[in-house]
């Protein structure tokens, strides 16, 4: 099994489009409701699908970069706004925190090992 995709629900779709190839997304599907972004490595993709309904969006997805610190420092010299700098956090994570235009939630972050692999990692399975 593997996860396909997130969709995320956005009020504009050319400004969230704009927002993530700033980000430094590869845009695959661009359409006037869909729009689909490859990462830059691996095989991961994400999607945007415009509604016009009213949303509050809970979920937070995250983004993974090993040279966060200087990710971040270029995002800022184009304009992206961060909530949080790039921490340290107790989890053994290092994580900056942003909005995109229609306000869903995006962490920016480097765990390295600690990702798959964290100190207090247990395997639970249904047999």
């Amino acid at each position: 099994m593997n996860l396909n995709q997130v969709t995320l629900p956005v009020r504009d779709m050319q400004q969230a489009c704009a927002f993530y190839l700033t980000l430094g997304f590869t845009q695959i599907v661009d359409t006037a409701h869909y729009a689909r972004f490859a990462c830059p490595e691996g095989d991961a993709t994400f999607s945007l699908s415009l509604t016009t309904a009213s949303f509050e969006n809970g979920a937070t997805i995250y983004f993974e970069h090993q040279a966060l610190d200087e990710w971040v420092a270029s995002l800022k010299l184009k304009g992206i706004v961060f909530e949080q700098e790039p921490t340290d956090q107790r989890f053994l994570w290092r994580e900056a925190l942003l909005f995109d235009p229609s306000g869903n939630k995006i962490k920016l972050y480097w765990a390295g090992d600690n990702r798959l692999n964290p100190p207090w990692r247990v395997e639970k399975r249904l047999t």
